[in-house]
């Protein structure tokens, strides 16, 4: 939640006063009337026959008709943690308490049947839920039937649109809306998406909500220019066609821009936690308002509705954790109603309790022809010099380790899908992947992956992802024994990335398990700290292969240390089981040279393998040169480090950089101009370290066969001025010659790219007040620049900033540390101290990969590798002999998963268990139109389902939307009129599983009920 400058840190609605400190305003919770007594006002309930558009309430077709929606937006995690906000225990920050707005919310509505009320956060409701009487839930699920408690969105949480994967998204809605379906059937389907809070909206995102079969979207916050704009033209309201592959109306997407963000109107804010006066309608009270109230009322609906195209608006009546005591918001807005209602045929205005959902409803019903959008709504700034891209970057550590959960989290739900109820119970105990599916999704919220809840909360979210990765490393033990055939002393190494793993450090010898969660055979160069010495690896067939130990220089404390790497081959969606033994004490394969001073040379510095050439320049040891030996491309490429100071005001504002906000001085400076270099050159790795100052170094690697240069960055603790509060924010920059004329390219959360212009934007004439964090874009796995001839790209790790804010150039932004607060409501400056809390800083390390193509083939390159970066192969130790899983067993050393390798073009995006019989398998084709890359990359392709895979027989196939909440074919969506005239309708192809097939950019869900096999017999549970 990033918010306006409350000194609270509790809003209350536009322009409202807060409670202040020192005081609380104490949530009323009314006792729940008797049984018969509920029964009875459910009776009497106004359009109760069914759910969806047909309980909406009727509106008066030739008045302004404004739609008074009840709703809470509550966090899931921010100025709190998640558990803080559901009980309110840690009320010295904010008076809330999720669990007692819901609590109240249903008292309240059972008091007058024609209020409404809408829900959208399944994180807590369904732990409000797991807590009530079955007479509460039959009750609830009444109300769900009567559309009187309408449930928006649906998902777990109300995801960030900048910093998560379209793979993260899609679990994390498809979570919430299972329980919705399991819990209310069709009637707590929602039909509505609401995202009124993320700082900026991306296509991909308004692209899946399609697919899942939402009808519109509606969401507050808008660039302050764009809609400026849009309310002068009358296109607050559109249709979105988010994607530029999938034929329309597939992504096609209503979507609306809620005029006041999503609080209410001025003065007009009813909670406990707002400072308007109730509405008395007591002629006889000296404190009588009602006049004044309801002349408010119209003006504030005249002024809206000159901005929207129909007779119908909407005003959201709530913020940020209302209704606490409910009975005070909807005790005044009954007022308002029957007042304005009143003297409605005077003023032409009727105002009724409403939802998005039956808003939307009335907005179809008008027929008309809606302005089509093909961009996206990035950045997001909400005035002039406060561009919120500052958060693609906030909290590096954290979003790594969020896309290691991700990567984690589908290697643990396809090993429970192929090992079957093994997996969940076997020899080392109860493995699950429910609580990591459930913290992954807590992730995903647009304050916690974004990087932009107070550091305790942070450390929250951690701390819910590492108790996730418990159950799942036991459900990998029980999965790996039963598909090896061998119960073995599983290990998991979670510190690999600081060359920390005690059991390849400590034992004599040991197995290697590498599992690989992707539909193609991959080769994978295993890296893991040992001791010093030198070591004999066996592959799964008992031959000796090629290893080295290398010396690896550390950031930290413990000083170098040595690590052992060999190549590992992997079978499609399976794994190889290598063999390591510690040889008797000899000379190591490799002595690295140490670092010596650098002497001006006029040869170049290389490392090359057959596909890439990288040179440096030998007097300042940067990269300068990058070749693609099969295209026979050289392009001259300098990489460095760069700084930016972190804006503290000026006389053009006084806005700071923060955890939302970039807000840079001036251009860049250089860590250093040079960096003190050795060269490492192996049989197995050739690498360059550099060295560019006490917090920052670099390594950047190339390996046997590999078609891309690996740049391994080690970055902080950030110096910084603590004497004028100022922070830093570090990029790692590549300059080249190539004219790009101002235009470069970013995904769209992982899946579709989008044309990117400096100092522009498709919709509008820009007046860019910021030139550095104005020109910032999400980057969550690729950015790139091209002159149509030649492509330079650079794949991420995890989300982060980027720009080219030249031509020929593009930077990514690493890491920031700020010492100041940007006013947006998280109330503590981005400081992150270091792992205890205490230090003088974090240090954080990462991955950037660097391909150097032809245009017209470098897609290639970069989806497929960016496709392996995302799910990489996940490593398992054991030390010791292994004992077989039952009687009779043959252990086995390799294993896949596939009869056939998935063709290149396709992705299998989910494998996991949905009940005891079912397995939930999403395929999706992963090129865009046009990006064939000389290999027919982006045509249709065909599958047989029936025999794909090994570990299961596949005997009842049923095809459902993308968050496998509703059957496709019985799925059905509200259809648009455009300004670009008529788009024609197709059903959806009748299912056969011989000829599944995706066509660019296409997602297919199906839910599949299986036979799992064991010992070559069909096991039916």
């Amino acid at each position: 939640m990033g918010k306006g400058a409350w000194a609270s840190g509790v809003r209350a609605g536009c322009s409202q006063a807060a409670a202040g400190p020192g005081t609380r305003s104490l949530a009323v919770k009314p006792p729940l009337p008797p049984r018969l007594f509920f029964l009875l006002l459910l009776l009497e309930a106004p359009g109760a026959r069914a759910s969806g558009y047909e309980t909406c309430p009727k509106a008066q077709p030739n008045m302004l008709n404004v739609h008074l929606v009840a709703h809470s937006h509550d966090d899931v995690g921010w100025l709190q943690t998640v558990d803080q906000y559901f009980y309110d225990t840690k009320n010295n920050i904010h008076y809330v308490g999720v669990q007692y707005i819901l609590d109240s919310v249903v008292s309240a509505l059972l008091a007058k049947p024609t209020r409404r009320f809408i829900y959208v956060e399944m994180a807590f409701f369904t732990r409000w839920w797991h807590q009530q009487t079955n007479a509460t839930k039959a009750i609830v699920q009444d109300l769900v039937r009567q559309g009187r408690l309408e449930f928006a969105n649906g998902g777990w949480v109300m995801n960030d649109e900048a910093t998560t994967h379209y793979g993260a998204i899609v679990d994390q809605m498809t979570l919430g809306l299972r329980f919705l379906e399991d819990t209310f059937g069709a009637d707590g389907r929602p039909r509505v998406a609401w995202h009124i809070d993320p700082f900026g909206h991306s296509r991909e995102q308004a692209s899946l909500f399609a697919q899942m079969g939402f009808d519109g979207l509606f969401f507050g916050r808008l660039d302050y220019q764009d809609k400026k704009v849009r309310e002068e033209m009358l296109e607050m309201e559109h249709v979105w066609r988010a994607s530029a592959s999938l034929r329309p109306p597939a992504a096609d997407l209503f979507t609306g821009v809620l005029p006041n963000r999503y609080d209410p109107p001025v003065d007009l804010c009813w909670d406990s936690l707002c400072g308007n006066k109730p509405v008395v309608d007591d002629a006889g009270s000296p404190e009588y308002n009602a006049d004044q109230v309801v002349g408010h009322v119209l003006y504030q609906a005249a002024v809206q509705s000159q901005h929207y195209r129909t007779n119908h608006v909407m005003m959201t009546m709530g913020s940020d954790f209302q209704y606490q005591n409910a009975n005070m918001w909807f005790k005044n807005l009954d007022k308002l109603i029957r007042l304005v209602n009143a003297q409605a045929n005077g003023s032409g205005v009727h105002v009724l309790y409403s939802t998005p959902a039956c808003y939307l409803w009335q907005l179809h019903k008008a027929n008309l022809a809606w302005s089509v959008k093909k961009d996206d709504f990035f950045p997001y700034a909400d005035e002039a010099h406060a561009f919120w891209t500052g958060y693609f970057s906030s909290r590096p550590a954290l979003k790594r380790y969020e896309r290691r959960s991700y990567n984690f989290l589908q290697v643990c739900s396809q090993l429970e899908a192929l090992a079957g109820p093994a997996a969940n119970e076997g020899p080392y105990g109860s493995g699950d992947s429910a609580p990591l599916g459930e913290a992954m999704a807590v992730l995903q919220h647009h304050d916690a992956v974004s990087g932009t809840s107070k550091q305790h909360v942070a450390d929250d979210y951690a701390r819910q992802l590492a108790a996730g990765w418990g159950p799942c490393e036991v459900l990998l033990r029980n999965a790996l024994a039963k598909l090896s055939g061998s119960k073995r002393d599983f290990a998991f190494c979670g510190e690999l990335n600081v060359s920390v793993c005690p059991p390849s450090q400590m034992a004599k010898r040991f197995e290697v398990i590498i599992y690989n969660p992707l539909g193609r055979k991959i080769d994978w160069m295993v890296r893991l700290p040992v001791t010093k010495g030198a070591f004999l690896v066996k592959d799964p067939n008992g031959k000796s292969v090629p290893s080295e130990v290398v010396t690896v220089p550390s950031s930290d404390i413990q000083g170098p240390h040595p690590e052992l790497l060999f190549s590992a081959s992997v079978p499609a969606l399976g794994f190889s089981i290598y063999s390591v033994a510690r040889l008797p004490a000899r000379r190591p394969h490799f002595h690295p040279l140490p670092p010596t001073p650098l002497e001006p040379k006029t040869r170049l510095l290389t490392i090359k393998n057959k596909h890439i050439r990288a040179a440096f320049d030998p007097n300042t040891g940067l990269l300068v040169e990058l070749e693609n030996l099969d295209q026979k491309l050289v392009l001259p490429v300098e990489q460095a480090f760069y700084w930016y100071n972190a804006n503290i005001g000026d006389k053009l504002s006084s806005q700071v950089s923060g955890a939302y906000i970039f807000r840079p001085e001036q251009d860049a400076k250089p860590v250093r101009n040079s960096a003190a270099t050795r060269l490492v050159k192996t049989p197995l790795v050739q690498e360059v370290h550099q060295n560019f100052s006490a917090w920052c170094s670099q390594v950047v690697r190339l390996y046997p066969g590999q078609r891309h240069l690996e740049l391994e960055w080690t970055v902080g603790p950030i110096p910084v001025e603590r004497s004028e509060d100022r922070g830093k924010e570090i990029v790692s920059r590549f300059d080249t010659p190539l004219e790009t004329g101002g235009r470069f390219y970013t995904d769209s959360n992982g899946r579709e790219i989008l044309e990117r212009r400096r100092d522009y934007r498709p919709t509008w004439d820009l007046d860019q007040t910021e030139p550095v964090a104005g020109n910032y874009y999400p980057v969550n796995t690729r950015i790139y620049i091209t002159d149509g001839k030649v492509q330079l790209t650079v794949l991420t790790d995890r989300s982060q900033g980027g720009s080219s804010l030249r031509d020929g150039s593009l930077e990514l932004m690493v890491h920031r540390r700020l010492l100041r607060d940007d006013n947006r409501g998280m109330g503590e400056p981005l400081a992150e101290a270091g792992t205890d809390g205490q230090g003088p800083g974090l240090w954080v390390r990462g991955r950037h990969l660097v391909l150097l193509d032809k245009a017209e083939a470098a897609a290639a390159g970069h989806r497929l590798q960016a496709e392996r970066e995302v799910l990489a192969p996940q490593v398992v130790l054991a030390v010791g002999g292994g004992t077989p899983y039952r009687r009779g067993a043959a252990p086995r050393k390799q294993f896949s998963a596939l009869r056939r390798e998935l063709p290149p073009s396709v992705h299998l995006l989910t494998l996991a268990r949905w009940d005891s019989r079912t397995l939930l398998l999403r395929l999706e084709h992963q090129f865009a139109v046009g990006e064939d890359s000389g290999r027919n990359l982006s045509s249709p392709v065909t599958l047989d389902l029936r025999y794909l895979f090994s570990a299961f027989t596949i005997t009842h196939l049923r095809e459902t939307t993308l968050a496998a909440n509703q059957p496709r074919r019985a799925a059905s969506r509200l259809q648009w009129n455009t300004n670009t005239g008529p788009v024609p309708q197709t059903a959806p192809p009748a299912l056969d599983p011989i000829a599944v097939t995706l066509r660019p950019m296409e997602i297919r869900t199906f839910l599949a009920s299986v036979q799992w096999k064991e010992n070559g017999r069909t096991n039916p549970s």
